[in-house]
């Protein structure tokens, strides 16, 4: 086993990192369930000296068939895709486990299924990916990092990978394409759960390539570079709502 070492004056404990932890309320906008729970999303963000950053986010989802998931996401400095560990239950059942791991030219996932059992997918790509969906609401967000906003209007990220093609995440894991097109609103300044911030308003026009056409999706993040998410709304026969209601970092005494 090594031993830590530390130059002189140099305290042997290191910790160049920050951690963070964030609690998102689900919720339901249709006028028979106004603002009733319909899940909620616990996580931890380690941020690196570096810049380089891992959540591990635990979902869930009440609405029969119920989703629990579970993923560990990592970015680079750039925030591009690293590497994602995820498994995910339906309907209280096991559903998949898989880890996918991202290259300039090509993405890889290993995975067990349910209903596809054993699969490994090598995926080729156009140009090294800018993001990943895994369905975490902690990192709709975060797409919104490659967004220039001094250009404005509808901005394409190019071809991005999903974790699934399903509106919940429900299926899979496994990669699914699509293009993702983003907007900006404007600057806003928005209070929630977790308190008051100074915030972009950002937009997903909603997207054709899905198995079924998923709904425009407005998102708040915080305008620290940090892209928090602090809350979102899905029209169309979603009608649901997200909200940041606590948020925090994590201090050692």
């Amino acid at each position: 086993m090594s031993k830590a070492a530390a130059a002189p004056g140099q305290s042997i404990m290191q910790r160049d990192h920050k951690v963070y932890q964030g609690v998102i309320a689900y919720l339901s906008h249709k006028p028979e369930r106004m603002n009733q729970e319909r899940g909620r999303e616990f996580y931890t963000l380690v941020v690196h000296g570096d810049g380089s950053r891992t959540i591990t986010v635990h979902t869930e989802i009440d609405d029969r068939p119920s989703v629990h998931r579970d993923a560990i996401y990592s970015l680079d400095k750039d925030w591009l895709p690293l590497d994602c560990m995820m498994r995910l239950t339906v309907g209280d059942k096991f559903m998949g486990t898989g880890w996918m791991k991202f290259y300039d030219g090509y993405a890889e996932c290993e995975t067990f299924t349910a209903t596809e059992g054993r699969v490994s997918q090598k995926y080729a790509l156009k140009a090294p990916l800018k993001t990943f969906q895994n369905h975490a609401i902690a990192c709709d967000s975060w797409h919104f990092k490659h967004y220039d906003i001094a250009k404005g209007g509808i901005q394409s990220v190019g071809q991005i990978l999903l974790s699934s093609p399903d509106h919940r995440g429900a299926t899979g894991p496994l990669f699914y394409a699509i293009n993702m097109n983003l907007n900006y609103v404007g600057k806003d300044k928005v209070t929630v759960g977790a308190g008051t911030f100074e915030a972009y308003h950002f937009q997903f026009p909603g997207t054709k390539e899905l198995l079924e056409e998923h709904p425009p999706y407005e998102i708040w993040t915080t305008a620290d570079g940090e892209f928090t998410f602090l809350k979102g709304g899905v029209a169309g026969y979603m009608q649901t709502y997200y909200e940041l209601i606590e948020f925090k970092e994590v201090i050692p005494k």
